[in-house]
């Protein structure tokens, strides 16, 4: 801040009594030895003392300051994205994902975004109405616009010295080249980006549109690139416990990138992502992108779904012998092999798949090879289990399912309350408060002073804060040790009374099975199979939530999921069926 001399003033301070005076920028006096500022005003005697540079400012009663940054940048809907993407990049590096992941793919990708929808790197981008800005020729003979981003390597951005310095605080850098822009252009009273009406206007076919969840769907596309060990699940929970950027990220935008008009369309949310909503998107934008093969997902990896069935059996409180018989579904079921786990966009049928739904499908298929879930079988092998247990004491115990059920039914009860207080009381709208156009601007700042002062009083009237302490980022929601008195730890148990040898092998004592889905739909359909809470047993209805909860999935995902992992285990039942009703077919035609 600019001082001039005040030695045209001469009293005392009323603080400390030293005659030191200096006048600040608004041109009042200030003490420079208890820096104690006076109401007293400098008066100006003549035109002549003003200077260029000195803003005048007026206190209470005097005209209101002009804001430096009323009128802010100008700024693309593209930038505000890539300012959202940029957040949670950083936040997903303080979660301990390597480097790359923000500086190599995550930024290639985005480059790919850029010139594959015409905003970047490219003769004719999209900026602003009818097309009209104009790239000079020397920017695009040294940004190389035409040439498509390689995957792995960093190009360099061509800004101009004042941008640089003005905007090195939004993100590491921006890439766009210098624009040339009418005034027309650069004004817009509907929003205040520049293109944010057009934006919205936009339908050609072709163009993958951003929205916030693909920003999830660039995410979870980079960290399966570096194979990480954040599943999609965990990345949506990750979101929905505040630990990602998602809701409300406009209010971190820089005081400069003014967010009003229609801009609210595009960067307001009020609605938790969803898992099948971005896995859709994560396909949609592979294809757009023409990315190549990823890299395989192999035994080492920890999206495989041997290491992802150990890691939920120990969330969800099983024994541990049970990962031998999931590594033996795995194996029959060829879900295991790297031409099936690798994520490979360009191919004609492009499928990714739901590692994390699938590892817990597998573990439900367990469970029902062991208990075969019918709301008898499982009750009458508790019961053996439970008698054992009571006349031996030595050795490890044997896995009693009733005591599970009882044990994991309460502690999902009160998670699954906690997770419905938490979404009734969380507060959508943010601090920093939208606003449709400049004029409205003063009466919404108003309105929200009002309503977060009454929100205070009423969390003070009840004695409770209306946001709670945020949860510190963990891979486990359950967590269960031998230590705790309260809870049982199934990890050491023994499955010895429900197996039997035959031979050499291991068999389950229990010898049925029944099918999830005994019919699936068509090609045509949406959904492979549905699923109908009242047409299955209890028992298997309490796996599905409890699996689904932990996933923070549908229910019916996980049928869905369990039925396909099923139809390849026991795909000669399949076909014996298919061939029966074909042969049925058949006969009513030669009766016809």
């Amino acid at each position: 801040m600019d001082f001039d001399e005040g030695n045209d003033y001469n009293e005392r301070c009323t603080q400390c009594a030293a005659v030191s005076w200096k006048i600040t920028d608004e041109g009042t006096y200030y003490c420079t030895s208890c820096l104690n500022v006076t109401e007293r005003r400098k008066e100006v005697e003549s035109v002549a003392d003003f200077t260029p540079n000195t803003k005048i400012q007026a206190i209470n009663r005097g005209l209101k300051k002009k804001r430096k940054l009323e009128k802010g940048w100008e700024w693309y809907v593209c930038e505000g994205f890539q300012y959202i993407l940029h957040q949670q990049a950083e936040a997903l590096l303080s979660l301990g994902v390597c480097p790359k992941l923000k500086d190599e793919v995550l930024h290639n990708f985005w480059k790919r975004y850029l010139q594959k929808s015409k905003q970047a790197y490219c003769r004719k981008p999209i900026y602003s109405n009818n097309n009209k800005s104009a790239v000079s020729d020397s920017q695009m003979s040294l940004s190389g616009l035409d040439s498509e981003p390689e995957l792995l390597s960093i190009y360099s951005c061509h800004l101009s010295e004042s941008e640089v310095e003005s905007r090195s605080d939004i993100s590491s850098k921006l890439i766009f080249p210098n624009i040339k822009t009418t005034q027309s252009e650069t004004t817009s009273v509907c929003s205040g980006s520049i293109d944010g009406v057009e934006y919205l206007k936009q339908k050609e076919k072709g163009i993958l549109k951003m929205t916030l969840p693909m920003t999830l769907a660039f995410c979870y596309m980079s960290l399966l690139w570096q194979r990480e060990t954040i599943t999609l699940s965990d990345l949506l929970r990750f979101v929905e416990d505040g630990h990602i950027p998602y809701i409300n990220t406009y209010q971190n935008f820089p005081e400069e990138m003014k967010v009003y008009g229609r801009d609210i369309r595009i960067f307001s949310i009020e609605s938790w992502p969803v898992y099948e909503d971005i896995y859709e998107k994560i396909i949609e934008l592979g294809k757009f992108l023409d990315l190549p093969r990823f890299p395989d997902i192999t035994e080492n990896c920890f999206l495989h779904p041997n290491m992802l069935c150990m890691k939920y059996l120990m969330e969800a409180n099983l024994p541990d012998e049970m990962h031998n018989l999931t590594c033996q579904v795995v194996k029959l079921t060829g879900i295991g092999e790297v031409d099936f786990l690798t994520f490979d966009p360009i191919t004609e049928k492009t499928r990714m798949v739901k590692y994390d739904v699938q590892a817990v499908a597998v573990i439900v298929v367990v469970l029902k090879l062991l208990f075969l879930l019918n709301d008898n079988v499982e009750w009458s092998l508790s019961s053996l289990a439970q008698e054992n247990n009571e006349n031996n004491h030595e050795g490890k115990p044997c896995f009693d399912f009733r005591k599970w059920y009882q044990i994991m039914k309460k502690i999902i009860d009160e998670k699954q309350q906690q997770r419905e207080e938490f979404k009734a009381k969380y507060l959508w709208k943010s601090e920093k408060p939208l606003y449709y156009s400049s004029a409205d601007r003063s009466v919404v700042y108003k309105r929200r002073r009002m309503v977060m002062n009454l929100q205070k009083q009423f969390s003070t009237l009840v004695d409770s804060a209306p946001n709670s302490e945020k949860k510190n980022p963990t891979s486990f929601q359950l967590k269960w040790t031998k230590e705790e008195q309260n809870t049982t730890c199934f990890h050491g148990h023994s499955l010895q009374e429900i197996l039997q040898k035959k031979g050499k092998s291991l068999t389950t004592l229990n010898s049925q099975y029944w099918l999830s889905t005994q019919k699936f739909c068509k090609s045509y359909c949406k959904h492979v199979t549905t699923y109908e809470e009242s047409n299955f047993s209890m028992s298997y209805q309490f796996v599905l939530n409890l699996f689904s909860f932990l996933l923070r999935i549908k229910a019916s995902l996980l049928h869905e999921e369990v039925s396909l992992i099923e139809k390849r285990l026991f795909y000669k039942k399949y076909e014996t069926k298919s061939k029966a009703s074909k042969s049925k077919k058949s006969k009513k035609i030669l009766k016809r």
